[in-house]
């Protein structure tokens, strides 16, 4: 006689549920990112995209905590990139036909984020600098054991150095994040050139007892670090583009960096 198990039906239903919720949660991720460009894409006029399996899903329209609205995915990739392959093959890698430091591309990508600064709960700019968040000073450290030195330092005046050792200009002030106890870029006035000042970020420098290196661009590249709207505040889309910038720096900086080292 056939008994109903009740077990392998709970089991079964179990899988066919996670399927499901498998499919739906790829399908979702897609909203950002989706559909691809394809080696044709430019070629057919924007009529050959890669939507993959599942395919890209419908528009939502999702209401932001400020009450903005964003409607994802969007259409296509409305930035063209300054870029030509490599060689005449589907695939071929992209080589950069312009500045690729500030064009966007490889290692010096950004993404279009909102350009609109970082909010704190309380509403506050996020990453400001410390002219701005008077609340916040430089720790000096805490003398180590009756030896009269700290163990901390102060950057403030400090000169700034690129990757070929020459002077790039010097830290004017300090950008802290409001939301956390910690620095994200020390604003450095360019040398030889009148009241321009630039954003390095904290995670590209190498802070020493008098003065701060920075390997990834020379001292020349800084005055083209991509400037700020507003000079007391940051934007998402503007952070991203600094911090795309130094990153870039670090294969574009040099034609030598570029080359395979075998």
């Amino acid at each position: 006689m056939n008994e109903i198990d009740l077990v392998e039906i709970l089991f079964t239903l179990f899988w066919i549920f996670f399927g499901i919720l498998v499919l739906y949660l790829h399908r979702e991720s897609k909203r950002e990112g989706y559909p691809l460009d394809s080696d044709r894409t430019d070629r057919s006029g924007g009529r050959v995209l890669v939507h993959g399996f599942p395919r890209t899903p419908p528009p939502k329209t999702f209401t932001l905590e400020n009450g903005d609205t964003i409607t994802v995915p969007r259409a296509v990739n409305e930035r063209k990139l300054a870029l030509k392959p490599a060689g005449r093959y589907p695939g071929a890698p992209g080589e950069p036909t312009g500045n690729p430091m500030l064009d966007g591309v490889g290692p010096a990508s950004w993404s279009d984020r909102d350009d609109v600064p970082d909010h704190t709960i309380h509403g506050e700019d996020r990453i400001v600098p410390m002219r701005v968040a008077t609340d916040f000073k430089v720790n000096p450290g805490i003398d180590l054991i009756g030896t009269g030195q700290r163990s901390g330092t102060d950057p403030m005046g400090f000169p700034v150095y690129g990757a070929d050792d020459e002077l790039a200009g010097k830290v004017v002030d300090i950008w802290v994040d409001r939301c956390e106890p910690m620095v994200v870029f020390f604003e450095v006035a360019v040398e030889g050139t009148e009241n321009h000042t630039v954003l390095l970020p904290f995670t590209f420098s190498r802070i020493k007892s008098d003065r701060i290196n920075v390997a990834s661009i020379n001292a020349d590249q800084f005055a083209q670090v991509p400037a700020l709207g507003n000079p007391d505040r940051v934007t998402r889309l503007e952070e991203d583009k600094i911090m795309g910038y130094f990153g870039g720096g670090t294969l574009y900086a040099n034609e030598t960096r570029q080359e395979p080292l075998l």
